[in-house]
């Protein structure tokens, strides 16, 4: 039996009680499944883990009656991570590596990003359909190009390119019904507000970025939210229509993969009240947030708060229509923090990084009386959720590749057999290409390149400040060992630079 914690805004565990096993009823029920994810939004940029200058107080509440996974990871940007949790594949199956505009480099030295997850790529909302579920997408996609259909000669010689800020000379071609196989409604989903190739809500205004409204103040802009004169705000949209689409099936198992932009750049504050609030207060000695950067940091910290309110009044919703019991709710980030936003003392690096402050991510299970509050340090993938929703939807029929691993073991307070998780990514961001490997305490980078390597201790050195590459041969050796065989046996790709074999 597990032991159960929750954690407490200052970043300690507090004991809070033995449960029950519940397996038995999680496997006689087949709840709905709401699945939360910002963007964007850093490890330790909530209450919940540990930050005291951000305010979450709806998220911590929730905390408090969920799992949370201390070890929950993603791809260190959008692209990848949204590919990787959509099919439950690694990024070498469908070619998305990175965000396709921000590679540098060559094609001897990379290989360069899909854009556009291809069509052989089943994602979760089609067995859960065919399973009976009713399910939506809302916000963010990012897993089509901008020009799907010039994606075929691939491996790229160079890096995709997408349109002009403001630019709409792609949306004809993508209202087709050969461009909608690629969207959430031709891949399983039934409806789609919001989803599209972009990567941020700014794209629909020629300024961008230095637009005043930036996508998130209305109008949109967005071609596939339909304008109401009640907007204001993206984030209380989307959340709107996740409300909307709970009422019209809450009869019947639903599914609402509710995908925020926020709190994405650009950075837009909410209100002038909430500004002022966080450009008055005090750094958190901690973690070092609110001490640099202020005016774009505060702004994105009201952001999240938005974020916390707009999740609570999810769980009004469900409260109120007596939902809670049936539904599981999932809460966490597509990658890190972006740098310009935030930032923290207690992680190296940021999104784009394949250190842990690009790939480490906030995480919570919530189900009323079905999973017991707790933490997790056990390491767990993005990967992991599609297997996941096939268990608990009851679906034992599929045949597709999973290369994640079903959590419901540890939703219900059982072992999950140890595994290393793996990463590969093959172009040039912010870091050289290589591939990882995080197996118990023993996180190893290997450059793909040179094959140079790094080994970090994460128990003693979640910060990676310490290289033990060469005090620690054995583990090292053990671990390239290891890398290399999964390498082989998936055949993964590598650039034609690269002095490795495997």
């Amino acid at each position: 039996m597990m032991r159960c914690f929750k954690i407490l805004a200052q970043g300690f565990f507090l004991f809070y009680g033995l449960y029950p096993c519940m397996a038995d009823q999680i496997k006689n029920r087949t709840p709905n499944i709401i699945f939360i994810m910002a963007d964007d939004l850093g490890w330790q940029d909530v209450g919940f883990m540990g930050s005291q200058w951000f305010e979450t107080p709806n998220l911590d509440k929730v905390a408090e009656e969920s799992l949370v996974f201390t070890n929950a990871y993603m791809y260190p940007t959008c692209s990848p991570s949204r590919a990787a949790l959509l099919t439950g594949k690694q990024s070498f199956r469908t070619g998305v590596y990175n965000v396709p505009v921000l590679e540098k480099g060559d094609n001897n030295h990379n290989i360069f990003s899909r854009w556009t997850v291809g069509l052989e790529h089943t994602m979760y909302a089609a067995p859960l359909k065919e399973a009976g579920y009713r399910s939506i997408h809302l916000g963010k996609w990012h897993v089509v190009g901008p020009h799907p259909d010039e994606e075929t000669d691939y491996p790229f010689v160079k890096p995709l390119k997408q349109p002009a800020n403001g630019s709409f000379d792609w949306l004809e071609k993508h209202k087709s019904a050969k461009i909608q196989q690629y969207y959430p409604t031709g891949k399983g989903f039934h409806e789609n507000v919001g989803g599209t190739w972009w990567g941020d809500p700014a794209r629909g205004y020629e300024a961008g970025y230095r637009s005043e409204s930036g996508g998130y103040i209305a109008p949109f802009n967005n071609p596939f939210i339909e304008e109401k004169e009640s907007d204001e705000w993206l984030t209380d949209r989307l959340t709107d229509e996740a409300i909307d689409f709970i009422k019209r099936n809450k009869d019947q198992p639903f599914f609402v993969n509710l995908h925020y932009y926020a709190p994405h750049r650009p950075t837009v504050p909410r209100n002038e009240e909430w500004l002022q609030k966080f450009l008055e207060k005090s750094p958190d000695e901690h973690t070092g947030q609110g001490s640099n950067n202020l005016e774009e940091i505060a702004g994105y910290a009201t952001m999240i708060a938005s974020l916390d309110e707009n999740v609570q009044r999810i769980f009004d919703y469900l409260d109120k229509e007596g939902l809670r019991e049936n539904t599981l709710v999932i809460f966490t980030s597509d990658n890190g923090f972006n740098g310009l936003q935030s930032g923290t003392n207690t992680l190296r690096g940021a999104k784009g990084t394949v250190y842990e402050g690009g790939i480490r991510v906030p995480a919570l299970v919530n189900w009323k009386g079905q999973v017991a509050p707790g933490v997790s340090d056990v390491p767990v993938s993005g990967m992991d959720y599609f297997p996941t929703f096939l268990e608990l939807a009851g679906v034992n029929n599929y045949t597709g590749v999973l290369d994640g691993e079903s959590l419901v073991p540890l939703l219900e307070q059982r072992e999950l057999k140890e595994r290393p998780l793996f990463w590969h990514i093959a172009s040039t961001y912010k870091n050289p290409p290589c591939s990882i490997i995080r197996k118990g305490k023993w996180k190893l980078i290997q450059f793909l390149l040179d094959g140079e390597i790094e080994l970090y201790d994460l128990e003693k050195d979640v910060k990676e400040s310490n290289n033990l590459a060469d005090e620690r041969p054995v583990i090292s050796a053990q671990l390239v060992d290891e890398l290399t065989k999964w390498r082989k046996q998936h055949q993964v790709p590598l650039p034609s630079a690269s002095k490795l074999v495997f």
